[in-house]
């Protein structure tokens, strides 16, 4: 789940559901960092373990901890169900499948956490072939007690416990060992990965920035306002993110700087518990906050822009081997440099007005640079090969067009490619499409591979199939291709509007009709008969639930039936 939806489902398990003749709810408040539990939980708890999993499992004193995050207020208890008695599956059967995943957890959390330790041994295994010419050495851990792991481990949001180790599985000195199977592997070392959701989230913790009530709406705004986007559930950095932290890094230092974050919740902290005046908080902030300003106001804003130049530098005019990276493209003379216009930052040639050569800062078209150059020529025809950039993207063109007669041959450049990835020998194959495959085996008709509007395909007659990367289009072979087109014929025919099905929902309880995520032109939605309900951007597509799609589709429905828009004229 993103922040913003475990939030949400933690609401509903909170709000409660009727139970009898009352509404109870199933767990305890859950924006909150604290992290005890009351005594007449705790003693709830021990006497479940006790009776599901045996005394060994049970500690002798009620666990108590102390490690917190750094600014914690826990004026709260730990989220916890409200009774340990209502297991996971007797919930199943009264809530929706995101909150029975979430109650999943928290009671396995709230469980374990009562529990004895896991024992582990910290082992090196050195194992040696019979003929004594073969040696491997491996090591991790091997669990002597499960304790708490019996019932409950923790996922890993990005790279294994490097410390401790693999699980090694339970062997002893002299054991004779089978040969199943040998995996020659390289190891490379990796950068740490991005932040996902929850690695970010716990990292705020560490660092003392943010709140449970808050981190939900902290990566909305990342979001919303294109500092980021999300990719695989990583954080990836956008450019008008990194032209705004490379100007408050420079000329507002000290407000992004971890401590004063952690600083300001931590006054905050004081002013809730009556020890801190809220005013005197704030006339400090606002002091030295409003002299910061007035000295950034008289700094020029050529000044301000070299300085964005230089920290930028590597990133706006990345070097590619072709020659001076900040060279413009147009007139050859000036440089290319950081500006600001009306509409906010591009990238525009020094010798501006007489070279009025410019591009966007932010976004794709700021990373391919110049699009429209000559890869070569064809050695067929001695035509120049072009890349161009038109009304509907960019493509390639081969020669000029002629004042009378044909227009000259075009292939849009597929998607995951850019302008300034295009050679000549790619381009040459783009502008070969489409390729002919071969004769379908049944019904005679050429099989053929292209790249249109949305996306690589096979066509034989009048049927046609998406195939699953741009690249197959050159080497897909005639078996391949009659399979693909045989696959795509049992799926049945497309619907005259939406784009492919992304994942299937389920059937919806009032007629049975299905609910699907589908793939459409301005992103991924709901569709459910006629009604499309459109996605929250912190929503993954492809963790909706069935209960989540209904949502969707109920609110879509009580807005009302979209007002069409009225012609021009």
């Amino acid at each position: 789940f993103s922040a913003s939806r475990t939030m949400q489902v933690a609401q509903k398990l909170y709000e409660g559901i009727n139970i009898g003749s009352e509404t109870t709810g199933l767990i305890t408040y859950m924006r909150t960092d604290g992290i005890d539990i009351a005594p007449e939980a705790v003693s709830e708890i021990r006497d479940t373990i006790t009776a599901d999993f045996g005394g060994d499992y049970l500690p002798d004193a009620p666990r108590r901890y102390t490690k917190k995050a750094a600014n914690a207020q826990e004026a709260h208890e730990a989220i916890r169900p409200t009774s340990v008695q209502r297991l996971p599956a007797d919930v199943a059967r009264l809530v929706g499948a995101d909150e029975l995943k979430l109650y999943d957890l928290i009671w396995k959390r709230t469980m374990a956490s009562q529990m004895e330790s896991a024992r582990v041994q910290r082992t090196t295994i050195t194992i040696s072939s019979a003929d004594k010419q073969t040696g491997l050495r491996g090591s991790g851990t091997v669990i002597t007690f499960p304790g708490f792991l019996k019932l409950y481990e923790e996922g890993k949001d990005d790279t294994p416990d490097e410390k401790n180790g693999p699980t090694l599985p339970a062997v002893n000195a002299g054991d004779a060992l089978s040969v199943e199977k040998i995996a020659p592997e390289q190891h490379f070392t990796e950068p740490p990965p991005r932040y996902s959701e929850a690695t970010l989230v716990k990292r705020m913790e560490e660092l003392g920035i943010g709140r449970p009530s808050t981190y939900a709406s902290v990566l909305s705004v990342l979001r919303e306002r294109d500092y980021v986007v999300m990719d695989r559930n990583r954080f990836i950095p956008q450019d008008k993110g990194r032209l705004v932290v490379a100007f408050l890094e420079n000329f507002f230092e000290r407000y992004v700087e971890y401590d004063f974050t952690a600083g300001l919740e931590a006054d905050l902290d004081q002013v809730s518990n009556g020890s801190l005046s809220y005013k005197d908080v704030l006339a400090q902030f606002w002091r030295e906050f409003h002299q910061t300003v007035e000295q950034t106001m008289e700094i020029r804003n050529t000044q301000i822009l070299d300085t964005m130049n230089e920290v930028l530098g590597a990133h706006i005019f990345r070097d590619t081997g072709q020659g001076d990276p900040r060279q413009c493209p147009k007139c050859e003379e000036g440089q290319l440099s950081l500006k600001t216009g009306k509409y906010g930052a591009f990238v525009g040639c020094t010798r501006y007005p007489e070279c009025r050569f410019t591009r966007p800062f932010a976004g794709e078209q700021a990373e391919q640079g110049d699009i429209e150059r000559i890869l070569g020529q064809d050695p067929e025809t001695g035509l120049d090969v072009h890349v161009k950039d038109g009304r509907f993207g960019p493509y390639i063109q081969l020669g000029e067009p002629a004042e009378k007669g044909e227009k000259p041959k075009r292939a849009g450049i597929p998607k995951g490619k850019t302008p300034a990835e295009m050679t000549l020998e790619y381009a040459l194959k783009l502008l070969s499409l489409p390729r002919l495959i071969g004769t379908h085996p049944e019904t005679g008709d050429e099989i053929t591979a292209d790249i249109g509007r949305y996306g690589p395909y096979v066509k034989a007659g009048k049927q046609s199939a998406s195939l699953e990367a741009p690249e197959e289009v050159f080497d897909i072979g005639l078996n391949r291709a009659v399979t693909v087109l045989a696959e795509r014929k049992a799926k049945g025919p497309r619907r005259a509007q939406g784009g492919a099905v992304l994942k299937e929902l389920g059937e919806h309880p009032d007629d049975g009709k299905p609910v699907r995520v589908m793939d459409g032109r301005f992103g991924p939605y709901v569709k459910y008969d006629k009604v499309n309900a459109t996605i929250p951007k912190d929503e993954a597509p492809d963790s909706l639930t069935l209960e989540r799609g209904l949502e969707l589709i109920a609110a879509r429905i009580a807005k009302g039936p979209a007002k069409k828009r009225r012609k021009a004229g």
